[in-house]
């Protein structure tokens, strides 16, 4: 009943204004400046996305796949059109998926991407629609989606008609296909993905069935063939060329084949295609388009899709605030909502994890979890806004170590890619277990916990250099180049987790112990520079060391895409005792100044992005704070496609923008307090879940008259006046109201 009373409320809200967040949403920002998010029509936390490709075939491109490390199906800097690809990944750092290419044509029949593809103009993109009209051939092409499948709308000219279905490109860098032509307007096939960031064992089929509208006149397969040499080549017209199939209609398998149908039409009539995916079966991937899709009915899709965006993105309403602003913000919640996504079909079948096993479930079952990047703000964002996801998310990683032994790292698709480093699903799953989100199999994920903290490294995969950790108390340099400080911080941050979850269980042994090991970052403490610094085998210091060594992804002996001075505050559970390693207050408090002076931050870079928080635990530095989170948010988030400072790690710079500028930040994974600062709005009002907090609703309200007002004078949490710049999560949803009173100047 609670639920539904949610619901009502929600819907109750959304009539209040024409102007609702669904309307403020930009998916062009972050489609420029490495920000790898894309354009494309994706329901919230679907599992398709249909996105246009535009990274490929033109010297014209400013980016090309093929010649860069590239990892998004799509960039606004580009202008050559080759397809919608179905299923994406949104702000990651490697290149996968993006496949299943489907292109509207003009005219003779081509089947070469580089000249089939087109410039566009006209582009429109709204939360579930993405439109654009092909320059070359006059087509508009556009695309929507629900949770599985896609639907996309060519509207052709007088003349020849073409719909190409690729299977041979995309970003994946795995090949292999197979399609098989099932009647004259349905195909079904597979594709192989994987290999995300280059682990050559993570691979992984999609499977999907294909149905256009309307039976073409005449349809095909092509191929490219191999290149042939000698005589061979002479004999075959076809060495190295696309060869169209005409005649041929059962099965055809390569690693660069495709599907083409051609139409006569008249002016202005349209065609739709509609795809259903699944990474379990063809016939789930049918099942799936045939429940989510049962008709041809692109309005009633995207209706559906901008619907569930704006609900989804109604749990928080702003007021106040430029109309930039509010596009900002509700951009940094939409893209903070797509991944993880859900990976069950309509059936509740999912790919078991790491297995040849099919699994079933009655709720949601997630993939896409880039841990090393999420566990710092996007799991508690979601533990405040949508606990009942939470929930689901943490279900299915406990579900993952029951299925492979081992809790997610970096997993995609029930693969793990064991991408960056560290332990966190730790961090993660005990953050939100000290906020209250705690309907899981408890002992199961301790467990599993427990064994990355305590297996020896060779039979590790989540701290392959755990002996050295266990032994030693922090990770030598034994490869130049080799990540070990970051390693090692990583794991701090995960034990100092795991013993307040043991603490919390009445494990006081194992909370002591993993206590214990958290503190071990103080052996990188080197008073010489200042700063966190690798350590030899031998118990000395790396030589000769440059703290500023690794900045713009240059290569850094112990430190992983970055470099010390990003780094050397990692250390969110012990700042009271870095702090006496650096000297005291005002020696912490001025090293750190000197890091934004000197521009030595990383506004893209994960372990820093907390560190303008860090000044708020010291009395009477807490406006630093203040000061440095607005000017971050204005220097690096705009409504354009450059407004987001990086990759958006599956959502995590789009969180920290959400939190800084509701006025709250969580600075410490798995400490409940957040961080305060001054909102960027007038009012924010936060429908929370009553299922999981009481009150129901929490409104942020400030007594600003001036945009210059940024520094705290007082803070009100319901009617208790607030001693300090922190608030619990307990404090925060109990609350009712919070009232900031700011003034222009930090006197």
């Amino acid at each position: 009943m609670k639920k539904q009373v949610f619901a009502l409320l929600l819907s109750g809200v959304l009539s209040v204004s024409a102007q609702q967040p669904v309307d403020y949403v930009n998916p062009f920002i972050g489609t420029s400046n490495y920000g790898t998010t894309n354009p494309g029509a994706v329901c919230p936390q679907g599992l398709m996305s249909v996105t246009p490709f535009n990274v490929m075939g033109s010297e014209s491109n400013k980016f090309d796949k093929d010649s860069q490390w590239w990892s998004a199906p799509y960039t606004s800097d580009n202008n050559y059109f080759t397809g919608f690809a179905h299923v994406n990944l949104s702000g990651v750092g490697c290149p996968e998926l993006g496949g299943l290419l489907l292109m509207p044509t003009a005219g003779d029949l081509n089947v070469d991407y580089s000249q089939y593809g087109s410039a566009y103009t006209e582009e429109v993109a709204k939360p579930g629609y993405y439109g654009t009209k092909l320059t070359k051939y006059g087509i508009k092409a556009e695309a929507t989606a629900s949770m599985r499948t896609g639907l996309s709308r060519f509207t052709f000219p007088a003349g020849k008609g073409n719909i190409l279905l690729n299977l041979g490109e995309g970003l994946t860098n795995e090949s292999g296909a197979t399609v098989r032509i099932v009647n004259d307007t349905e195909i079904e096939g597979s594709k192989l993905m994987g290999t995300f960031c280059y682990n050559p064992q993570a691979v992984f089929p999609v499977y999907f069935v294909m149905k256009v509208s309307k039976a073409p006149k005449q349809m095909g397969y092509w191929k490219k063939q191999r290149p042939m040499k000698g005589v061979e080549a002479e004999w075959d017209g076809y060495s190295g060329k696309y060869k169209l199939y005409t005649k041929y209609n059962r099965d055809m398998s390569g690693d660069d084949v495709g599907v083409w149908f051609t139409y006569d039409n008249e002016a202005n009539e349209v065609i739709e295609v509609k795809m259903g995916v699944s990474f379990v079966s063809i016939e789930n991937a049918r099942l799936n388009m045939n429940t989510e899709q049962p008709d041809f009915n692109f309005d009633k899709v995207s209706t559906a899709a901008r619907e569930q965006w704006n609900s989804d993105l109604s749990r928080v309403l702003v007021e106040g605030g430029s109309k930039d602003e509010k596009t900002i913000f509700y951009t940094a919640l939409y893209h903070m909502l797509i991944h993880p996504n859900i990976l069950q079909d309509v059936n509740g079948e999912y790919p078991m994890m790491e297995s040849l096993k099919t699994g079933k479930t009655s709720g949601n079952r997630y993939t896409v979890f880039s841990l090393w990047d999420t566990y710092r703000n996007v799991s508690q964002l979601m533990t405040l806004l949508f606990p009942e996801r939470q929930v689901e998310i943490i279900r299915t990683m406990v579900d993952m170590y029951k299925e492979s032994g081992w809790l997610p790292k970096w997993e995609l698709f029930g693969r793990e890619t064991l991408t960056m480093e560290g332990d966190p699903s730790i961090p993660y799953i005990v953050d939100a277990w000290m906020r209250g989100i705690r309907d899981f199999d408890v002992e199961t994920a301790y467990q599993a916990m427990r064994k990355g903290a305590t297996t020896p490294g060779e039979f590790n995969l989540m701290r392959p250099d755990a002996n050295d950790y266990f032994t030693k108390g922090y990770v030598p340099l034994r490869e130049k180049f080799d990540n070990s400080v970051s390693h090692a911080l990583e794991y701090y941050i995960a034990d100092w987790n795991l013993s307040k979850f043991a603490q919390s269980l009445g494990k006081k042994e194992d909370a002591k112990l993993f206590y214990d090991r958290s503190m071990g970052y103080k052996h990188y403490y080197s008073k010489e520079y200042g700063t966190l610094r690798p350590i030899l085998p031998d118990g000395t210091f790396y030589s000769p060391f440059d703290p500023l060594q690794g900045a713009n992804f240059e290569p850094s002996p112990g430190f992983h895409e970055g470099n010390s001075w990003n780094y050397t505050f990692y250390v969110p559970h012990d700042i009271a005792g870095l702090t006496k390693l650096m000297g005291g207050k005002k020696q912490f408090v001025d090293k750190l100044q000197m890091v934004f002076d000197k521009k030595y931050y990383d506004m893209a870079n994960e372990p820093d992005i907390a560190y303008p928080y860090l000044f708020s635990n010291f009395k009477g530095e807490e406006w630093r704070t203040q000061k440095t989170v607005r000017g971050l948010l204005r220097d690096y988030y705009h409504n354009a496609p450059n407004g987001l400072p990086g990759n958006d790690d599956t959502g995590t710079m789009s969180a920290w923008a959400v939190f800084a500028m509701m006025g709250f930040y969580p600075a410490c994974p798995g400490d409940v307090n957040y961080t305060l600062t001054s909102p960027l709005f007038d009012k924010v009002t936060i429908k929370l879940n009553p299922d999981y907090y009481k009150k129901g609703e929490l409104v942020i309200g400030t007594n600003r008259t001036h945009a210059d007002e940024i520094y705290i004078q007082e803070v009100k949490a319901g009617s208790k006046k607030l001693n300090g710049y922190f608030i619990s999560h307990d404090e925060l949803v109990n609350a009712g109201s919070i009232e900031y009173k700011l003034k222009a100047t930090n006197k």
